[in-house]
């Protein structure tokens, strides 16, 4: 029995942060029905295909299900009101009022099902001057002054790989709130309605910097933390063949057994007196030989430091294989398999065999 194997969830929103919150909670035992227009939602045409679908919406909806409805048709609310009146959780992520423009909003759903929790993603919350503007994640990471912390003036930009506000701002905040949503449903009998802004959760990102600002009286800008390019301790490495090494060895031990490791000279150790000097030392050393080298004599040493590895490499680690997060696969309608989008839960919460499980062709479910 697995913790939300008794919910029903029902999740109107696309792309990625709201199908990626339900996925949370499918792979933690919850029934999720994925609400989709007619002709299926947008991921479902983004490239590759895989099969007889889309890779990304593949990977983002292992074992859901799908209900195609028009949500403008006049009978739409009519046709889903059995299905309100049974959820646990409704997720949803368009701009603020469009659910309450189809009939769907907070009040109205909960005039039908005072158990409803109601979880809205949007970029921008619910209220406030920028509630109704469009946005993607870097427009998120922008706004909320986290993407500012790796970037200098004059320097060259470097695109974040990570999608940091819809997944971590969007996703995850989605999946705490309604287990606490949840919690408190036990306790009073109601739902709620759950505002997620994306943005919100950048400063949380920028934790360090808000410190070091409001102590100071000085917010570092691009460049100048800590962790974001100020110290020789914590950066990225180019290697002799192009390549790069992650260096992280900010305790004094680490650092001591690093400089040993790349035999750095001793009146460049003290970081403090010189951080440019010290830098560029490490650059000038680290750039005399491939990453091969470095990969066979700093990794050894424990210090934190490590070569970066392609994705390709990263699956391919024995690291991986062992915490079983490849083990659980997605089949599309017509049959192929690939393995689902890998998870942080732990294995005390998921069913115990990992199952092969599908993803939905539009419209599966009926009503």
């Amino acid at each position: 029995m697995q913790p939300l194997s008794d919910l029903l969830v029902l999740d109107f929103s696309t792309l990625l942060p709201g199908p990626l919150a339900s996925l949370f909670l499918a792979e933690a035992g919850a029934r999720v029905i994925r609400i989709e227009r007619p002709d299926g939602e947008d991921m479902r045409r983004f490239p590759p295909r895989f099969g007889e679908t889309s890779a990304p919406f593949a990977a983002l909806n292992r074992g859901k299900q799908s209900l195609a409805i028009d949500l403008k048709a006049p009978d739409a609310l009519e046709r889903l009101t059995p299905l309100i009146m049974q959820a646990d959780i409704v997720i949803e992520q368009f701009r603020p009022g469009v659910m309450s423009r189809l009939g769907f909003g907070y009040e109205a759903l909960k005039a039908l099902n005072p158990r409803l929790i109601y979880c809205s993603i949007s970029g921008y919350g619910q209220d406030g001057a920028r509630a109704s503007e469009a946005g993607h994640d870097i427009n998120y990471q922008a706004v909320g002054g986290l993407l500012g912390q790796s970037l200098a003036q004059g320097r060259p930009a470097p695109l974040p790989p990570t999608l940091v506000a819809d997944i971590a701002g969007g996703a995850m905040p989605a999946v705490i709130n309604i287990l606490l949503a949840l919690r408190e449903r036990d306790r009073s009998g109601r739902g709620c309605h759950l505002d997620i802004a994306m943005t919100d959760a950048m400063l949380a990102f920028a934790w360090y910097a808000l410190a070091q600002g409001q102590a100071s009286g000085r917010y570092p800008k691009g460049g100048e933390g800590l962790l974001t390019g100020a110290s020789p301790r914590y950066g990225l490495y180019a290697t002799a063949d192009g390549w790069f090494l992650a260096v992280g060895a900010l305790e004094q031990k680490f650092w001591v057994s690093f400089c040993d490791g790349i035999d750095l000279a001793e009146e460049l150790r003290d970081d403090r007196r010189d951080p440019a000097a010290t830098q560029a030392a490490i650059t000038a050393i680290i750039g005399s030989r491939p990453a091969t080298h470095w990969r066979a004599t700093i990794e050894p040493l424990d210090c934190c430091c490590t070569v970066v590895r392609t994705l390709d490499e990263a699956l391919a680690d024995p690291q991986l294989t062992a915490r079983g997060l490849l083990d659980r696969q997605v089949e599309e309608p017509g049959g192929k398999r690939m393995v689902s989008t890998p998870l942080p839960l732990a294995p005390v919460f998921r069913d115990a065999a990992p199952a092969l499980r599908r993803s939905p062709p539009v419209g599966d479910y009926e009503i």
